[in-house]
């Protein structure tokens, strides 16, 4: 008599453990969503040194078409957990046909999935350690996760052709690495940005594409006069869309003081003594103003008299 071999632990429970694990993806993602959509206005993360959220999020690699990248992280997660969970409501006794297509296919899900965000995270990793050379906590939790996905997704289940298993690893590896390097193509060396200037002045950032009316060059120069002070960053794409806002000629007008050491003219001793750990940060009156301000605001908060028939708004003004 036979003894009948004992399924591992792993097995039991490895959907669970994926699903749960996708839980902890889509609770981080959305709380990044939330972040970048202004929901919550900062990430609880420290913002200087190796480990700084706010470089991260605001660099140029946080979007995807205009989409925060953490949107697309939430749809992956999601993905990967109802793929996880999609047996389970199946009756093993009444259903088991069905069951175990279902099993089958999902399971080749969710390896195709796993190894996708594997590689996805990888690169991102990399942008973090060579590019941005910052990392942020909550992007570092969910490349462990991807990790750990991909580890559960290997081992909790019994794979019959690896061969099958190590061709289907290949190529969505690959179509995942190209698709992603095609994505970042224009954010990695983005027109203007990264640049050294001329005189060896620095790194710049985005070129300005709006030009000034006379109101926004008005509003600079009364801004600059009132002693108003925009903190940023050369890499930050919130600052260029404020510079947007006032246009080139106006917006060389402004008092703006760059706070990423390597960036053109940088005084990041004014940054740290003022506690900016946002940008854009306005400083009006020994009051600070985070994020991208309508002009119209700024005027109003400095008492601005002159003509206000900018050129640009923000949306809904």
């Amino acid at each position: 008599m036979t003894r009948r071999r004992s399924t591992p632990w792993i097995h039991r429970w490895s959907r669970i453990l994926i699903a749960a694990i996708a839980v902890l993806g889509i609770l981080d993602t959305t709380y990044l969503t939330l972040v970048e959509w202004g929901v919550v206005k900062e990430a609880l993360c420290p913002t200087s040194g190796a480990i700084n959220c706010e470089a991260v999020l605001r660099s140029e690699y946080a979007k995807v078409f205009g989409i925060p990248l953490s949107v697309f992280g939430f749809l992956a997660y999601a993905g990967m957990g109802a793929l996880a969970i999609a047996p389970l409501p199946l009756n093993p006794q009444e259903q088991k046909g069905l069951r175990s297509q279902v099993e089958k296919w999902t399971w080749l899900g969710l390896f195709a999935g796993g190894t996708a965000m594997l590689f996805f995270s990888g690169y991102l990793f990399y942008l973090m350690a060579f590019e941005i050379k910052a990392f942020c906590l909550y992007c570092l939790a969910s490349t462990i996760f991807s990790i750990a996905l991909f580890v559960i997704i290997l081992l909790g289940h019994t794979w019959e052709d690896l061969g099958q298993l190590f061709f289907i690893g290949i190529v969505v590896g690959m179509i995942a690495l190209i698709g992603t390097l095609g994505v970042y193509a224009s954010a990695k060396a983005p027109a203007g940005s990264g640049d050294v200037t001329a005189d060896g002045g620095g790194q710049v950032g985005f070129p300005i594409k709006n030009t000034s009316g006379p109101a926004e060059i008005a509003l600079a120069r009364y801004l600059k006069e009132a002693g108003a002070k925009e903190y940023g960053a050369y890499w930050c794409p919130h600052c260029h869309e404020q510079k947007e806002l006032f246009g080139k000629e106006a917006a060389a007008e402004l008092d703006y003081v760059e706070c990423d050491p390597k960036g053109k003219n940088p005084r990041p001793q004014l940054c740290q003594s003022a506690g900016i750990k946002g940008y854009p940060t306005w400083e009006i009156n020994g009051q600070f103003y985070e994020g991208v301000q309508d002009l119209n605001k700024l005027a109003d908060l400095t008492g601005y008299k002159g003509p206000r028939n900018f050129k640009n708004l923000l949306p809904g003004r």
